[in-house]
């Protein structure tokens, strides 16, 4: 028989699914016999239970969740809890203890839970970090398993006395990223990808890119991107760099064809998706020694690798892009080469994970 396992996750789904994620979830449903408990709207596929987004949606999902949670326990009656991260596990924990289950617990560590208070969001919100840090080191040592996505996710779960379970990125439709390679262009163009919030280093990118532009007037940006930080994409905006607020994955594509290279600065990064995306492109990634970023880009090899917060060096790393097309052309060779590494199949990542489930089984 299949194992029974619910999946707890603060996802935004929208059903029917997306072909990219039907492949996904099908291929988990081949080999497990699933539930989804996460937000969204949409109906059709019974394996998903989603809670439609409210005012303040997200404190509420998350006060929530533990009654949510017990009532697929006793409803489902699961024999594994997967949660998307310490937050959802903490939750998950509780139900356990609420309704006395004997299901096993998964956590997956996809990036360094203490980000959730001190670098995303209102700066309010770093009055509740001293809370989150123990909910989140508290459930990851109660979980029976835990699954994370790089070195550094797994140097975090060990720093609290845990050994993790598996270690393999999630499946993603990386299909837009995969057709044949575009040549690095001539134009000194480069290109940020992700959220506008603060773990992203927003503002450190807008400084160094304002050393860059003094030195290298003809240089130019694209920022792709909306959150919190709007005020300094805006700004940028105003002195002739491109912003867009978001893109199709075939435009983020577009877009890295036309850069020499792609900018991350952020201070923590699990496994960042955009820097496999930049790979297989075949552009170089510009980005933080910090996080699970230099797990992904060889510093020399794959990209350039700078101190997080030396708005300096990023600029100083950026020029010698924007100048030197030939070191852009042989780091961007090195990124191609080293994609395949990180993209698998639907089939093989299902496969990792029902290795996970059966081990904590």
């Amino acid at each position: 028989m299949k194992p029974r396992v619910l999946f707890v996750a603060r996802t935004r789904y929208r059903l029917p699914l997306s072909e990219s994620l039907a492949r996904k979830w099908d291929a988990l449903a081949e080999r497990l016999d699933l539930r989804v408990l996460a937000t969204g709207t949409g109906a059709g596929d019974e394996r998903f239970v989603l809670v439609p987004e409210r005012v303040l949606d997200g404190g509420r999902f998350y006060a929530e969740l533990p009654v949510r949670v017990a009532r697929e326990l006793r409803r489902f009656d699961p024999d594994v809890v997967v949660a998307e991260s310490p937050y959802e596990a903490a939750a998950i924990e509780t139900a356990r203890t609420l309704t006395r289950s004997r299901a096993k617990l998964v956590v997956e560590v996809h990036g360094d839970w203490r980000t959730a208070t001190r670098l995303y969001g209102s700066r309010a919100r770093a009055t509740l970090a001293p809370l989150g840090d123990r909910i989140g080191d508290w459930a990851v040592r109660r979980a029976d398993a835990s699954r994370t996505v790089s070195d550094f996710t797994s140097a975090l779960v060990r720093a609290v006395g845990r050994e993790p379970a598996g270690s393999f990125t999630t499946y993603s439709d990386l299909g837009a990223f995969s057709e044949p390679m575009a040549p690095v262009p001539d134009t000194p163009r480069l290109l940020f990808v992700g959220v506008l919030e603060r773990y992203k280093n927003v503002e450190g990118l807008a400084a160094a890119w304002r050393l860059v532009a003094r030195r290298l007037p003809q240089a130019e940006l694209h920022l792709v991107g909306n959150g919190t930080q709007t005020n300094v994409a805006a700004a940028l905006e105003r002195e002739g760099v491109r912003w867009d607020r978001r893109l199709e994955p075939s435009g983020v594509a577009a877009a890295l064809d036309a850069s020499r290279a792609l900018l991350l600065p952020s201070a923590s990064e699990g496994l960042p998706r955009v820097a496999v995306e930049a790979f297989l492109r075949g552009r170089a990634v510009i980005g933080a020694r910090a996080g699970g970023i230099p797990d992904i880009v060889e510093d020399g090899v794959s990209g350039l690798l700078v101190p997080y917060g030396d708005d300096v060096a990023l600029a100083a790393a950026a020029e010698r892009v924007l100048a030197d097309l030939e070191l852009a052309r042989r780091l961007g060779d090195g990124a191609r080469a080293a994609s395949a590494r990180w993209v698998s199949t639907p089939a093989e990542y299902a496969d990792r994970v029902l290795a996970v489930i059966e081990g904590v089984l």
